[in-house]
């Protein structure tokens, strides 16, 4: 099959699409590379740099293609916060720009990743699909909004629709900017480093993490599972931990005396917030297959960025 990724030179994307084109299928990536690295991508993967709101490029890279993963956002919450209109203007106004160009194009099926983070705090757990989205973010209004325009557009048009809501992916390779790292790859680079882990609020609250692995086969199998059209699909590992725990596993793998520092400086979001992964297995034959030791473990083992910091 010939694919778009957008966003696909990220760290989920790259991830997606080196596995496609490792499996013979014809990848084209298009990447503003704001968040991402081409290097990630490998030899087979061809790259394009620029806009995902660039209709007329849009229009080029999607001849004879069959599917499009649409993957490019941006996607930190904090930041949202500070800059919800940046937040819409590329992860809405991008998003229904594709679906236009899609329509343009004659492409037939779209792949979206959307987040977990749409449901915001839910009494039900785990959260199921059928939950009302309770978003408490400009990230994730985005990515609800964005989840509209895409199964409405594509019925409007005939394009079929697949949303799938990720939820905390994490391994090698990880981001870990600055400001507002994802919460593994940061606490593994304090444990190493030797300082305090911290921990925002009171490190109770819990989240589903899915190692990338297990989270692009769910992908791969999006684009070509039968009655799917304008589906929502949850990807997770089906099961939480809370960031107190998380900090006990962190220790263990990294062979370190941790102490976690808690912090009021930012709130440690919804209580709650685990898949349902039911759906999922029935129409994607998605099962994880890597758990949440195993995943720190090969986080630790398999990224450089880890491996030069002495282990104690």
């Amino acid at each position: 099959m010939r694919f778009l990724v957008t966003g696909g030179a990220g760290f989920l994307g790259s991830a997606l699409a080196n596995w496609l084109a490792r499996s013979g299928h014809t990848v084209r990536v298009l990447d503003d590379l704001s968040a991402g690295d081409p290097a990630r991508l490998d030899p087979a993967v061809a790259f394009t740099r620029g806009d995902v709101s660039d209709v007329p490029k849009l229009w080029t890279l999607l001849q004879g293609v069959d599917c499009v993963y649409h993957l490019a956002a941006r996607v930190l919450v904090p930041e949202s916060v500070l800059y919800p209109r940046e937040y819409n203007t590329v992860n809405v106004g991008g998003t229904v720009a594709v679906m236009e160009a899609m329509r343009d194009a004659g492409v037939k099926r779209v792949v979206f990743t959307s987040s977990g983070a749409v449901y915001g705090e839910q009494e039900r757990q785990p959260v199921s699909e059928d939950a009302r989205p309770n978003p408490d973010s400009p990230y994730a209004v985005s990515k609800l909004a964005a989840e509209h325009y895409v199964r409405t557009i594509g019925a409007l048009w005939g394009i079929e629709t697949v949303i799938l809501r990720v939820f905390n992916a994490f391994g090698p390779g990880q981001p870990l900017p600055p400001a507002h790292a994802p919460v593994i790859p940061q606490l593994l680079k304090q444990a190493l480093g030797g300082g305090s882990l911290v921990v925002f609020g009171d490190g109770k609250q819990s989240r589903d993490f899915a190692y990338v692995d297990d989270v692009v086969d769910g992908l791969a199998a999006a684009a070509t599972a039968k009655n799917v059209d304008r589906q929502i699909i949850n990807l997770g590992s089906g099961a939480d931990v809370s960031i107190n725990a998380l900090v006990d596993k962190i220790g263990r793998v990294t062979g370190r005396k941790v102490a976690p520092l808690l912090s009021g400086a930012q709130k440690g979001g919804v209580s709650r917030l685990c898949a349902d992964i039911d759906k999922a297995r029935r129409l994607l034959n998605f099962t994880p297959k890597v758990d949440l030791d195993t995943g720190l473990r090969w986080t630790l083992e398999r990224d450089p960025r880890f491996k030069t910091q002495p282990r104690g």
